[in-house]
């Protein structure tokens, strides 16, 4: 069946995302020392410590990781005795903080470029398990929709997402591919909601899954033509 529609993730896929992790943390404890003293001194494995608990509190936090940070935030201040008023503003001052910084993205130069002819083709839309938002990074007219963990409460690798997106795009499975650099939250994901999926893998590593995917692309300018072949 002709290809109709193509879900993207976003984080390693259409940017970097380790170093934009990496600077929003070092700006978010920045941010805590000069606004919240007393957590300023607290190391950062008693704030993953914090979040395991509450994961296994509330194991659906998993998928919701903007909630949990804020949650992580508002028990890390509170333990250190702020007061929970104060604390929750903390919170969520802080948290914006770090929102703000983990959105310097520096989106991979060939990925407009890729968008704006697939879009002349294909509806396009967004499929991830991250916080990233494609409203703040200016690329959100070239997809439909966008669907994240957090709003649906559950992510990739679970077949529920990849179905949303069907029926967002309102496709059969068989004219969906989803392009992604996980092996298993993008490809497998995918493949068990009957999509095909393209696996972004631009540092040539070996496939290491069971069932291959449906084609690779090292460089996203590749895609038009991978899925030309499936027209």
């Amino acid at each position: 069946m002709t290809i109709k529609l193509i879900t993207f993730d976003l984080d390693d896929t259409l940017w970097d995302t380790a170093p934009v992790i990496a600077s929003a943390e070092i700006l978010l404890r920045d941010w805590l020392a000069a606004n919240a003293p007393r957590l300023g001194s607290v190391p950062v494995e008693h704030l993953f410590a914090i979040r395991e608990r509450l994961v296994q509190a509330e194991p659906a936090l998993k998928h919701r990781i903007s909630a949990l940070r804020r949650r992580v935030l508002f028990n890390a201040l509170a333990e250190v005795g702020y007061a929970q008023e104060q604390a929750q503003a903390l919170a969520d001052e802080a948290f914006e903080v770090f929102l703000q910084a983990r959105h310097q993205v520096e989106v991979f130069p060939e990925v407009e470029p890729v968008l704006e002819i697939l879009r002349q083709h294909y509806v396009l839309g967004v499929v991830t398990n991250g916080n990233a938002d494609v409203r703040r990074l200016g690329i959100s007219d070239y997809f439909r929709f966008a669907l994240c963990a957090e709003d649906l409460g559950v992510g990739k690798p679970d077949p529920a997402p990849f179905l949303e997106a069907l029926k967002r795009g309102g496709v059969e499975a068989a004219a969906a591919v989803h392009i992604g650099d996980h092996p298993g939250d993008d490809i497998s994901g995918a493949q068990r909601a009957g999509l095909r999926a393209v696996w972004f893998n631009p540092q040539g590593k070996d496939w290491t899954g069971e069932r291959a995917p449906d084609a690779e692309v090292r460089q996203l300018s590749q895609l038009p033509e991978v899925l030309a072949r499936w027209r």
